[in-house]
């Protein structure tokens, strides 16, 4: 016992593992994932000027996703460069602070991320399913009311997860992960951690379950509107409204359940951190790709943009 308490009072630090199975292909994971990263950078913040800067854009759907383009941006900033800076070998320690700072922020950003999803399919639902209402229902007061309730719901749930986690023991230091996800630092408790894996597995169905099918039921109540339209013309215009924001809906749900609601021991390390690669840096970049390359009023706004600049 005197030996543990030893441990725990003499631990300020952990260390990430990081890609130490894949020692021999680190240049190239490097190259790979700061291009990614770059280019994840260079889409949200070209997303969020565009929307800035381009009046055709001030809408609620647009608002949401600037909002959506910052969050993923400062997202990818708390995770990425420490990531890259261990795969050219320089320091892979954190503090204790540090650990719980990143954390925090990942968590944050992450709900926040759920939740602004969901009201970017609300905004859809009204706009077609309530069209003449819409300006009237999706005003700046309410627009600005679920911006601010989905990072409250990720301050919220975050403040409860790191003050749960980092009251915890630890007597090791080397987290199984390239940056202080949840379960990986918990595992270097030297206490039970049965009641806060259940606690985190809760907390965890709730801020993906709950945003994910209110989500869906508003695209059964759309796909049911959109089925009534008498013009084929119609359909295809109300579909095309709705195909970004579905595919983007998609792959965030899809990798945040794998990631949080599968089993505890049901994949190895190296499965664990390719997932956590998909959600960390594919799934930011999916957004720019998505709603500049498939969005014709995006594309058209960047093209206005550039005609100005050559015109001045």
């Amino acid at each position: 016992m005197k030996r543990e308490n030893l441990t725990v009072a003499c631990l300020s630090e952990f260390v990430f593992q990081g890609f130490s199975s894949f020692h021999e292909h680190r240049f190239i994971l490097f190259v790979a994932f700061l291009t990614l990263y770059l280019l994840t950078l260079a889409g949200n913040v070209v997303i969020v000027i565009i929307i800035s800067i381009d009046r055709y854009l001030h809408t609620p759907m647009y608002f949401f996703l600037g909002m959506l383009s910052t969050s993923e941006t400062v997202y990818t900033l708390v995770i990425v460069p420490r990531m890259l800076s261990s795969l050219v070998g320089l320091s892979q320690s954190i503090s204790l602070a540090g650990c719980a700072t990143q954390m925090f922020f990942f968590i944050t950003l992450a709900i926040n991320n759920c939740f602004l999803l969901t009201a970017m399919g609300y905004d859809r639902y009204v706009a077609i399913c309530n069209p003449l209402r819409y300006s009237v229902i999706m005003n700046k007061k309410v627009c600005a009311q679920l911006v601010w309730g989905a990072c409250s719901i990720g301050l919220l749930v975050a403040i409860i997860q790191i003050s749960s986690v980092f009251r915890l023991p630890f007597c090791d230091r080397e987290v199984a992960h390239y940056f202080c996800d949840i379960r990986p630092v918990m595992k270097l408790s030297c206490a039970d951690t049965t009641v806060h894996d259940i606690i985190n597995f809760i907390i965890s169905s709730v801020v993906i379950v709950v945003p994910m099918g209110l989500v869906f039921i508003s695209y059964i109540l759309i796909i049911s509107t959109i089925l009534k339209i008498a013009s084929s013309e119609g359909r295809k215009k109300a579909f095309a409204t709705c195909a970004s924001h579905l595919t983007v809906v998609i792959v965030h749900y899809g990798c945040a359940s794998i990631a949080y609601l599968k089993p505890k021991s049901e994949n190895t390390r190296d499965e664990d951190q390719l997932i956590s690669v998909t959600y960390t840096i594919f799934t930011p970049l999916l957004n720019p790709v998505v709603y500049t390359l498939r969005n014709k009023e995006v594309k058209d706004a960047l093209y206005r943009a550039i005609a100005k600049k050559r015109l001045a």
